[in-house]
């Protein structure tokens, strides 16, 4: 029970990793706001978390959502004492299909909601000396030509934990970053069959990319999630973990089948 008593918004937590995260939270002991757009779903998920959860339907590219979800969590909890920015917009897109407003919106829900999510709990978050983990990944190092929208948001939200986990160090709040991997969800099990992929495609997926054979699951982003949203984290900050299944940075993959003997060269 490391989160006993917390308080903690999880965005976009109806589905997916988010999902994972309000489930782990609540079974450490903390109360949880749900949030999500689909309300039928978000309050099936409350309701089998029970009475220490809550459901908000909000729409994050609204510019006041995240004030609104601030105060649904002070209403509710009467305190706050984490917030996952898990909720994103994944979306499709290269130089050529990412017009302004196709951008604007990538921006709003991915990065401004954060960011004033953030901004209208700081207080309460300075009061209960909590933690923000802001789910990122690994694409805001660089990303995939088709993900060019995606993966600026993502950078972006990348260089804002640091820069709140420096401004607000002696506050005792903490920042974390979560650059995320490939990872099973719902949405991307659906995305990649709609792409081509056959159904079962994730019990076969690519050994250079899943070399341990089998994908990540949302239960394991939210296990980490759970361990810095505690105590047991303290007092680091700041921190940008790469939840993926190999070094990330400089990695040169083993192609399947390459000969791994050692190579003469005659001089």
């Amino acid at each position: 029970m490391n989160l006993k008593d917390k308080a903690i918004i999880v965005t976009g937590s109806t589905t997916g990793i988010g999902e994972a995260v309000a489930r782990r939270c609540v079974a450490e002991g903390a109360h949880v706001l749900v949030h999500g757009r689909d309300a039928e779903r978000g309050a099936a998920v409350a309701a089998e978390l029970g009475p220490n959860a809550v459901f908000h339907q909000d729409d994050l590219s609204d510019l006041d959502a995240p004030e609104r979800l601030a105060e649904a969590a002070r209403s509710a909890f009467g305190r706050i004492d984490g917030i996952v920015n898990n909720a994103a917009w994944v979306i499709r897109s290269n130089l050529d299909t990412t017009d302004a407003a196709l951008f604007d919106r990538a921006v709003a829900v991915n990065l401004r909601a954060p960011l004033l999510l953030i901004r209208a709990s700081i207080e309460d978050l300075k009061k209960s000396r909590g933690c923000v983990v802001n789910v990122g990944s690994v694409n805001g190092y660089s990303g995939e030509s088709k993900q060019l929208a995606y993966s600026i948001t993502k950078g972006g939200l990348q260089t804002m934990t640091k820069n709140l986990a420096d401004a607000f160090s002696a506050d005792h709040v903490r920042f974390v970053h979560l650059a995320v991997g490939w990872v099973l969800t719902p949405n991307e099990q659906q995305l990649k069959i709609a792409e081509g992929r056959p159904p079962d495609w994730y019990e076969h997926p690519p050994p250079t990319m899943v070399p341990t054979g089998r994908m990540t699951r949302p239960e394991e982003v939210a296990a980490v999630t759970a361990f810095w949203l505690s105590d047991q984290s303290r007092p680091f900050s700041g921190a940008v973990l790469e939840l993926e299944q190999y070094p990330f940075d400089g990695r040169h993959p083993k192609m399947v089948g390459e000969d791994e003997s050692p190579v003469q060269f005659n001089q």
